[in-house]
């Protein structure tokens, strides 16, 4: 029988997957005497050796690649190829990617403005601001930006209706809104169940208060002060830009196959930016300085930090939600990260406030684990945990305890009143004990191992 708790019940073994802390990786370059960045020629002849291993290996097509350190543009470099026949470059300033969801940043970089300008309260019902449609009230709680900053909104997944196939077919935003509204399945603030949906409202919610179209808002109060010049938000993409359009690739019977640009559609704010890699670090280093950029500065000092707190955790002694970035533990390292796929491109942007640093890099082609594999081993390299994993061993009662725990459990994030939730049977999660002590954690497409740290608390091995 499954155990339909989901994600969230299950947090306390799968909400600790980013807080394992693999030691160095076997084989790999001892790390420098220094930890962090210092030496540029060391990192890019690191990342030299990284990615071409993981463009051979995995089929990728190209990447782009930068890192920021102390206010300043520390690294960027583009691998591969933009257009695989042509045989045109990657270009770290002018080639764009799509980063997926990682456009989510920069929506929730828009709340945190208006809210700022006291133009929106967090707490407040979203439906205060929605003027062509509302919101059911299915559930006594409101929904507030807040739970949608937190993917605590309780919707269910919706798949339909996200893409278009061509760009007559792209909906208005509050169109899209109202018509593929999501049902309100649980309580908001209940659990965490990422929502493009949500992202996407929170988007509209800046049109309607800020009187001009979303990508517009972007353009005029993050772009234009951060000098972002090569990235959009627009579909299609502006005739100026499409030149420096990255190709998506799939890899099949031995040849790179060049796939269309995708259209998201009426979903803008939850994943359509085109970026190139310089200007993606102009907005790591804006809010790695807490909102400043040189002269200009995107958000205040007070809320900037506000934005990188915490908002939502499922218990204090796991990863949760800031302020619309995710909460990432590695080596002794607190980071706030966002991913971000699209059908074609897979990236990644993390930051290390207490370090100054920040990272982004995105690949053209599958699969998505390249863009973690590549950044474990940045960290494995410049920040070495100071006590290794390897000598971590279960407890002598540790299996009585992880037969509780032991079954198929199901995840929050799916329909729940709809067709697709038949694609819930393929996401299911299971969860054994073995008989060494250990935790075995089966998820589609990956199988992890955990040790117990604590009763019923566990860490990745």
């Amino acid at each position: 029988m499954m155990k339909n708790i989901g994600l969230a019940t299950c947090v306390l073994l799968l909400g600790l997957i980013p807080l394992a802390s693999p030691c160095q990786e076997a084989g790999s370059a001892p790390p420098p005497a220094t930890q962090g960045p210092s030496d540029v020629k060391e990192l890019e002849a690191f990342v030299d050796g990284v990615m071409a291993a993981h463009l051979e290996a995995n089929h990728i097509a190209g990447a782009t690649i930068s890192v920021v350190k102390d206010g300043q543009l520390f690294f960027t470099k583009g691998y591969g190829y933009a257009n695989f026949k042509s045989k045109t470059p990657v270009l770290p300033d002018r080639t764009m990617f799509r980063p997926g969801s990682v456009s989510k940043l920069f929506t929730w970089t828009s709340v945190m403005q208006l809210y700022e300008q006291g133009k929106l309260d967090l707490n407040a019902d979203v439906n205060t601001y929605l003027k062509e449609f509302q919101i059911p009230a299915t559930f006594p709680q409101p929904i507030t930006l807040n739970h949608l900053l937190s993917h605590t909104p309780g919707f269910e997944e919706r798949g339909t209706g996200m893409a278009a196939r061509k760009p007559e077919d792209l909906m208005p935003l509050g169109k899209w809104l109202t018509t593929y509204m999501p049902a309100r399945v649980r309580p908001p603030g209940e659990l965490t169940s990422y929502s493009n949906y949500g992202t996407s409202l929170a988007g509209y919610i800046v049109e309607v208060v800020s009187g001009m179209p979303f990508e517009q808002y972007i353009e005029e109060n993050i772009f234009k002060p951060l000098g972002i010049e090569h990235s959009t938000f627009r579909q299609p993409l502006p005739e100026a830009l499409a030149p420096d359009m990255s190709t998506g690739y799939t890899y099949k019977n031995g040849a790179f196959k060049e796939e269309k640009f995708e259209l998201l559609n009426g979903m803008a704010p939850a994943g359509a930016l085109s970026a190139c890699a310089t200007d993606m670090a102009r907005f790591m280093i804006a809010h790695l300085q807490n909102g400043a950029y040189g002269d200009a500065r995107i958000l205040k000092e007070e809320t900037a930090k506000f934005m990188h707190s915490r908002l939502f955790g499922h218990d204090p002694r796991i990863n949760g939600n800031a302020h619309g970035f995710w909460e990432f533990g590695y080596n002794d390292l607190h980071l706030i990260e966002h991913g971000g796929d699209t059908i074609y491109f897979h990236s990644q942007l993390a930051l290390i406030p207490d370090k100054n640093v920040g990272w982004f890099v995105s690949y053209n082609t599958g699969p998505g684990g390249s863009r973690e594999q590549l950044f474990h081993a940045f960290l494995n390299r410049l920040y070495p945990a100071s006590s290794p994993l390897a000598e971590l061993k279960p407890s002598a009662d540790a299996l009585k305890r992880l037969k509780k725990v032991s079954g198929v459990y199901g995840v929050t994030r799916m329909s729940y009143t709809k067709y697709e939730k038949i694609a819930s049977l393929l996401m299911q999660i299971k969860v054994m004990p073995t008989k060494e002590g250990t935790l075995l954690v089966k998820i589609p497409g990956d199988v992890r191992q955990y040790v117990e740290l604590e009763p019923l608390v566990f860490r990745e091995v």
